[in-house]
């Protein structure tokens, strides 16, 4: 792994890496991902991405664990707004379709099974508390958060990359969006509001 400052040049290299390696994790999972391909793409070569990353496997590390921040910053939880939350939700993954396949192909290939992270509390630890925060103030229905939260996670993804019946793409036609969006807000906020 990377030990010292990157120059600019080896910082545009660093950059191309992932890029293509991301595009090519979503597409082929761990195992299926090339590391030719990967190099070729980023018009790099091998020894350089094993000294960057260390191996496939902490190339993949570096993607995934970025893009589970992404989705937690980009679209922080409001759990006075649930709803609202879910529709920005669905809206990332329109935006960005490789990172909801990143966690599926991680899922799939790493974790069947329990949290999908080793440390969860490390991304739910604020979403949480955000939620047992509106339930106090009667808001939220009474539940687990965590259940809360997984559920309301899982109704956005209903047209999601990952959905079993339906996988949205953002070249679809905004009205179609909007009456997904609608569907979607009025959905999660009869599930979640208090009473």
């Amino acid at each position: 792994m990377i030990e010292q400052p990157l120059t600019p040049r080896g910082a545009a290299t660093y950059r191309r890496m992932i890029e293509v390696a991301t595009q090519e994790f979503a597409e082929h999972g761990i195992a299926g991902a090339r590391i030719e391909r990967i190099v070729a793409g980023a018009r790099s070569n091998k020894a350089q991405l094993y000294s960057y990353f260390g191996s496939k496997e902490g190339l993949f590390d570096a993607i995934f664990f970025g893009s589970l921040e992404r989705i937690v910053n980009v679209a922080p939880i409001d759990a006075t707004d649930l709803a609202d939350w879910a529709v920005r939700l669905y809206d990332e993954y329109l935006r960005r379709p490789d990172l909801i396949r990143l966690a599926t192909w991680a899922r799939l290939e790493r974790r069947p099974a329990g949290h999908l992270v080793d440390d969860p509390d490390r991304l739910d630890d604020g979403k949480l508390r955000a939620i047992g925060e509106a339930q106090a103030a009667g808001l939220v229905r009474e539940g687990d958060p965590f259940g809360l939260m997984a559920m309301v996670i899982a109704m956005s993804m209903a047209w999601s990359p990952v959905s079993n019946v339906y996988a949205a793409t953002a070249d679809e036609p905004e009205e179609l969006h909007d009456r997904r969006r609608a569907l979607l807000r009025e959905s999660v906020r009869r599930a979640m509001t208090a009473g």
